[in-house]
């Protein structure tokens, strides 16, 4: 059945103030091209997409037995359309259970819940040197053990740490296999950096965090990502990277992109919850471990809109890294732009961002507890 929205509509080209007919894909756009929003006028906008996202609702990821399902559905809620399921670093028996669950929710969406596009392994590929919020089960990189967590869910990005024995040639094995690797958790050079996006590293974990720091003499993964990436995801939560820090990566990095890094506490009150292994606490709008340490976050996906929109990023470039960047990541060309033919993920938010329909692949998404 089709439906039909009005609004200032952003598509590729800029926004239209106008209609948008549906079903489960866009079928036309009709209107008037606008500089921009008016005041007081509804924002119609391509639906986020968290490629890092660990969990929700009091859920995590590596719980298994239906966990996936209820974190698809609170940050539907949030105007997340699809995701990447994101395990943790633990053993082999642990990760293979977490993606037989994401497995069965990818090849069929339960109702008023995002589309679960694959899975985000961050770890067990990293250095021990920096776990951050990730327990210490790490091991070298392992085709064979890859390829058996491959079969079990779509792994469409891996995050790892290059300056590992054997990490080059396992990142081009990986490139071979269509696996996407990023750095992350890494105590490497900025030489190491260099030579693992010359093997074919795609992109950057969580930039600025448990990566070795920029210094102007020793530049780290940190400089390795602001003078040579194309892509890295950033988290815009305002605790885990200063505005400062999230204007010099937009200025040096062409498409930066913003990820969650939620866990099993978002959109629940404070209190104790856990990380894979790991308890936590969420407090203080974030959530870190008994040490102090920060361990993910708590944010969402429209908060991350709202964020980015408050340390003075235009509303048509917030888009553009909560939705189209991490699209274009993964090649993903149907998503993450409002355009004859695309799938009708769309979020509408009112003047004051604030969410009022979520549709996911043409399905209107509840935004209340069930």
């Amino acid at each position: 059945m089709a439906t039909q929205i009005t609004g200032c509509i952003l598509t590729p080209d800029g926004w239209i103030g106008g209609t948008l007919d549906f079903a489960e894909r866009i079928s036309a756009i009709d209107g008037t091209r606008i500089p921009a929003p008016g005041a007081g006028e509804a924002l119609v906008l391509p639906g986020f997409i968290d490629l890092h996202v660990h969990g929700g609702g009091g859920a995590d990821v590596m719980d298994g037995n239906g966990a996936i399902d209820t974190v698809a559905r609170i940050h539907a809620r949030h105007g997340t359309t699809s995701l990447l399921a994101t395990t943790m670093t633990a053993p082999r028996e642990d990760i293979e259970k977490a993606l037989a669950d994401v497995g069965r929710a990818m090849r069929e969406r339960p109702a008023n819940s995002a589309r679960v596009l694959g899975v985000h392994l961050e770890g067990p590929f990293i250095n021990p040197g920096r776990l951050g919020a990730q327990p210490n089960a790490v091991r070298s990189g392992s085709i064979e053990e890859l390829s058996t967590l491959h079969e079990l869910a779509r792994i469409r990005v891996l995050t790892l740490a290059p300056e590992i024995a054997g990490h080059l040639d396992f990142i081009r094995e990986l490139k071979i296999a269509g696996i996407i690797s990023q750095i992350g958790h890494s105590n490497g050079s900025y030489e190491e950096g260099v030579a693992a996006l010359d093997a074919g590293v795609g992109g950057f974990t969580h930039l600025f965090n448990a990566m070795s720091e920029f210094h102007h003499r020793k530049p780290g993964m940190v400089g390795a990502a602001l003078a040579h990436a194309e892509y890295a995801e950033l988290i815009p939560d305002l605790l885990h990277v200063h505005p400062g820090a999230i204007r010099a990566a937009r200025r040096a990095i062409p498409k930066l992109y913003c990820v969650t890094d939620s866990t099993s506490g978002a959109g629940m009150p404070d209190g104790r919850y856990h990380l894979g292994s790991q308890t936590v606490t969420k407090c203080l709008g974030g959530v870190r471990l008994a040490d102090g340490t920060l361990a993910g976050s708590v944010l969402t996906m429209d908060q991350a809109f709202r964020n980015l929109v408050s340390i003075g990023v235009p509303a048509h470039e917030a888009a553009r890294h909560v939705s189209t960047h991490p699209a274009d990541y993964l090649g993903e060309h149907e998503r993450g732009r409002l355009q004859p033919g695309a799938f009708a993920d769309i979020v509408v938010m009112s003047p004051e961002l604030q969410l009022t329909h979520v549709f996911v692949e043409g399905d209107a998404i509840a935004l209340t507890h069930d």
